[in-house]
């Protein structure tokens, strides 16, 4: 149960409700406080400084819409995603060197990107792997906002590097590897930054959402989710795009829900049909892996398109966003 409280009031209905012997949080989150209990178990009457109850069902109660009948936006840099809106996110795997990731960063915004992708910490399959390179790939990125004015995306993997993730981030990605990693979505609840959550490529929806659940229930309601991919028996994609999970997560939470077309894809020619497929199926924008030299990359090197197939890419969502009677995001700066 949610129990949308008084400003004032929420240290005293908290200790109200534990005293009925029922387990309660307070959080505040969109101009909020709301005392949450576990689905299905709140007080019976009404108590002083409530100013509305909502019996939410579903086990993700703070993202669900039973509770938020809107649309909730959130804002990287001054872009805005939600909203009804398409925003980009784009650029490489790995930040690599200071001439990739500027050269990727002019020519993504050139071609209409919102917001600059790349990975400075990397978790990899194997050990051997490229594993990124920290806190200078981190400077790079900056770098790349201070001269084209593209808030930044990065990915963080541990508890111990979000204070210096979130120094240079605009937003930080949870990867498909940490989506249940649940001290680091706590954490990321204080974080001060939105997240960009990645369902893992073996969660169910209902465990993708919990996952953003548990980093509202810590303090933060600037989650967007992204639909990657789940592993199925197929292999002939690298995953399969699950697009009537972006259907049903715009149905059942009031986040915004972006698609990740490049790692189901895996493979650069199958990356604009499944972009496509993302925003056909509701999602508020993508999160696109683009490189200058992609045969060369040091990760994922095979699905990162071109530049020129990312031009050809921003070409057909605009077409398409007409044809759904959206439009792209604004981007200011």
């Amino acid at each position: 149960m949610l129990l949308v409280v008084s400003p004032g009031y929420a240290s005293e209905v908290k200790s109200r409700v534990e005293a009925m012997g029922i387990e309660a949080w307070h959080v505040r989150v969109w101009g909020m406080d709301i005392v949450v209990t576990p689905p299905g178990d709140g007080p019976k009457g009404d108590l002083p400084g409530v100013a509305a109850a909502y019996d939410v069902r579903s086990q993700y109660q703070l993202v669900s819409r039973e509770f938020r009948r809107g649309d909730t936006s959130v804002r990287i840099g001054d872009v805005e995603v939600g909203g009804g809106n398409i925003a980009v996110v784009a650029g490489p795997c790995s930040v690599e060197s200071e001439e990739q990731i500027l050269e990727t960063a002019r020519r993504v915004r050139a071609a209409g990107a919102h917001a600059l992708r790349g990975g400075a910490f990397k978790p990899r399959t194997s050990p051997y792997g490229f594993q990124g390179l920290g806190e200078e790939g981190l400077k790079l990125l900056a770098r790349a906002r201070e001269e084209t004015g593209l808030p930044i995306v990065t990915e963080v993997m541990d508890t111990a590097d979000v204070p210096l993730v979130v120094k240079y981030a605009d937003a930080v990605q949870v990867g498909a590897r940490n989506a249940q990693n649940f001290p680091l979505l706590k954490r990321l609840g204080s974080a001060g930054r939105p997240v960009v959550l990645k369902r893992g490529f073996g969660n169910t929806v209902e465990e993708w959402l919990l996952a953003a659940e548990y980093v509202v229930l810590h303090g933060n309601g600037d989650v967007i989710l992204v639909e990657r991919g789940i592993r199925t028996f197929d292999r002939t994609l690298r995953f399969t795009l699950d697009v009537g999970a972006i259907a049903y997560a715009k149905a059942a939470t009031h986040l915004p829900v972006m698609g990740d077309p490049s790692h189901p894809a895996g493979d650069r020619r199958y990356v604009v049909p499944l972009a496509l497929a993302s925003l056909a199926a509701g999602a508020d924008g993508l999160l696109v892996e683009v490189h200058p030299d992609p045969d060369r990359a040091l990760s994922d090197a095979k699905q990162q398109l071109t530049f020129e197939q990312f031009v050809e890419l921003m070409g057909q969502v605009s077409e398409l966003a007409r044809a759904l009677r959206r439009k792209l995001a604004e981007r200011h700066g």
